[in-house]
């Protein structure tokens, strides 16, 4: 059975499953290897491990040498002074697309286009008309604006780099009822990420704060305490605390271990 590695090229840091053959390769060598579209570099991003299939994966070629990295070096210059050509080429034909960012293949036999657009775009004469300019295929991807901040990076609200950009490799969903449970502020401005869209990172700690939830009292719901019955009014996940108000309206605040459920003893001495 095969021996591969996970690898992520270009810039969407798409990961895929190379052959690594006689190689010695880890976590972050810089690897060339071998695509559908010739020969792209990327990163290695899994620890290798013995493949449970005999298909056939495309082939790790090598670790980057000196002249490779010089060739990378070579091929970003050139895509930064042709990025000017394309945002031009967009404006003349008045497409409503958003550039993101374009990147050369190794061998510069191919140039990838990476747009966000509201809705589908007809670039048809754009291909024509720059292919014609660059004496190269091109080839359009649109992303969501989620995968444009993955390729751009910069920092979060927390201070930190993107977790698109670090180490995200696939996203998952994310809904406001996630914020609603880690009882977050529902201002826009306050969950939501570089993209516009909710944090990643409120899918982290989402489903241990639904665990712990699970463990404490309901709002408005009965319970016991040391000091007799009272109802919940407010309840602090992390630190499992639970304040509630007893009848003659003063507020306590207990452990949620020092509480237990509502019981027929203490309905007798609770009034509604």
């Amino acid at each position: 059975m095969p021996v591969v590695v996970g690898v992520a090229i270009r810039k969407t840091k798409d990961l895929a499953d190379y052959y690594m053959g006689g190689l010695d390769l880890n976590p972050r060598d810089w690897v060339l290897v071998e695509t559908d579209n010739g020969m792209e570099t990327g990163v290695v991003c899994t620890p290798a491990w013995m493949a449970e299939t005999r298909k056939r994966f495309p082939r790790v070629i090598r670790k980057l040498t000196h002249a490779d990295w010089q060739r990378v070096r070579e091929n970003e210059k050139r895509a930064q002074d042709v990025l000017p050509k394309v945002l031009r080429k967009i404006r003349d034909y008045e497409l409503e697309m958003k550039l993101t960012c374009i990147n050369y293949t190794f061998e510069r036999n191919k140039l990838f286009i990476y747009y966000t657009a509201e809705e589908r775009v007809d670039f048809r004469e754009l291909i024509k008309n720059l292919g014609h300019l660059l004496r190269v295929r091109i080839q359009m991807v649109q992303i969501g604006v989620r995968d444009e901040a993955k390729i751009l990076g910069g920092c979060g609200p927390c201070g930190l780099p993107l977790c698109c950009d670090r180490f995200l490799r696939s996203f998952s969903p994310v809904s406001i009822e996630m914020a609603k449970e880690q009882e977050l502020t529902l201002n826009p401005g306050k969950i939501s990420g570089l993209c516009g869209r909710l944090m990643c990172c409120l899918s982290y700690e989402y489903s241990g704060y639904c665990r712990a939830r699970k463990k404490l009292p309901k709002i408005s719901s009965k319970v016991s305490t040391p000091k007799g019955a009272a109802r919940v009014k407010e309840v602090n996940v992390l630190s499992e605390k639970v304040t509630v108000e007893y009848e003659d309206g003063t507020f306590l605040t207990w452990a949620s271990k020092d509480i237990a459920p509502y019981t027929l003893l203490d309905k007798l001495k609770f009034k509604k």
